[in-house]
């Protein structure tokens, strides 16, 4: 069979099950003769978006960091190469950022010559729409392959990786607390963003739900972030990781500098913090609060709202004094600019999509003026989305 079998591991518990999956699929003999005539060579993906809806951005960065070294190990015992399919790319909460610092930040060891890598649809223009640009991008992404596969990065202190594992697990709380834990947070999220238009979108190759369930689990990970950047809270990229690291830092004597010393000696702990601070600098609570206010209940209105907007504050503090910025993006200028620049013409877009959104909800049923509503939300979406360069 002239076909490679590619294992797909997309939530935690995928990441965390990989080394014994990996084990157990090796040792079928029938599989192994199949993999010799594969130059013995596995291909495995690394699904970014499931896992960071399921465990947060803090959790999913640090399990699928592990899962690639722990994944090496096993492959190395059995005499096979591996490489890694990273579906990756677009809003910070479905992995996405520069990819050349993704790939300096990628465990040592774990590489060897050749990575894969998806390229979302939202960014194929930005990224190739014009030569030079296309070209410098091409130019960073085999510059840091080459870098990674030489081995010219610094080794990682075990003391980095322990500090890491404390603030997963905070972050993981945090974010579990919020969305799996909160009574009745299906409900206020599918008022407080614009979720119903999204998955009516035709701009998909799958369903936006995997079944009719209702459960959060089952509907997929490009509307769940998708609906989380039209309400300006852009939540998937971000939640969790303040209240990780102000725990880290009250627990732990100078925490503070540990974490400064990560951010600037660890090329995985730096585009963690600075993708975090990327999504940060696109929210805008004030919008989102207005988003908040079109759930009927107040008081879920405001629990759910005020946990998010906590943890808003709580992050940018944190990541401030970590990175020892006075504002978001502080480290990167032309980004920055470019963000304040156009946030305003988004918010324009944003209080039109509000109107429409409470008009659409009033109609009843079967209204003829649904269609025409939701035409123009459609448009709306777009330029919401034009304007924060992100979709789901």
């Amino acid at each position: 069979m002239s076909l490679d079998v590619a294992p797909l591991l997309e939530t935690i518990a995928d990441l965390e099950e990989a080394p014994t999956m990996l084990e157990s699929l090796l040792s079928v003999n029938v599989y192994r003769d199949h993999l010799r005539t594969r130059n013995d060579h596995q291909l495995i993906q690394l699904g970014y978006s499931d896992s960071t809806k399921d465990g947060g951005y803090v959790t999913a960065s640090w399990a699928l960091y592990r899962a690639q070294r722990t994944l090496t190990k096993v492959a190395e015992k059995f005499g096979v190469r591996l490489t890694f399919f990273h579906g990756r790319g677009g809003a910070i909460g479905r992995g996405g950022g520069p990819t050349h610092r993704a790939i300096l930040g990628l465990p040592p060891n774990t590489m060897h010559g050749s990575i894969r890598l998806t390229e979302q649809g939202e960014v194929l223009f930005d990224r190739f729409g014009h030569p030079i640009i296309a070209q410098r991008y091409l130019e960073q992404v085999v510059g840091a392959v080459l870098r990674v596969a030489a081995g010219t990065s610094a080794g990682v202190q075990p003391e980095w990786e322990a500090a890491m594992e404390l603030l997963s697990e905070s972050a993981h709380q945090a974010y579990r607390k919020l969305v799996y834990e909160t009574p009745n947070f299906l409900e206020y999220f599918g008022q407080a963003t614009p979720i119903d238009v999204v998955t009516e979108l035709t701009i998909g190759s799958r369903p936006s739900k995997r079944s009719a369930s209702g459960r959060l689990e089952d509907l997929r990970a490009i509307p769940w972030v998708f609906a989380w950047m039209q309400s300006r809270n852009t939540l998937p990229g971000w939640y969790g990781l303040g209240s990780a690291i102000a725990r880290y830092v009250e627990r732990i004597p100078n925490g503070v500098d540990q974490l400064r010393l990560m951010y600037r000696g660890w090329y995985f702990f730096r585009a963690m913090m600075d993708n975090a601070q990327q999504a940060l600098a696109k929210a805008d609570m004030a919008i989102a609060s207005c988003y908040a206010d079109l759930v009927a209940d107040r008081e879920l209105r405001d629990r759910v709202f005020n946990q998010i907007r906590d943890e808003h504050d709580r992050t940018r503090e944190m990541l401030l004094l970590v990175n020892r910025q006075k504002v978001l993006l502080g480290n990167e200028p032309v980004l920055q600019r470019a963000i304040k620049l156009r946030n305003p013409y988004v918010d324009s877009m944003s209080f039109i999509q509000l109107g429409l959104l409470r008009k659409l909800r009033a109609l009843p049923a079967e209204s003829d003026e649904r269609k025409e509503i939701m035409d123009a939300l459609r448009l709306s979406i777009v330029g919401v989305a034009a304007g924060l360069k992100n979709t789901g």
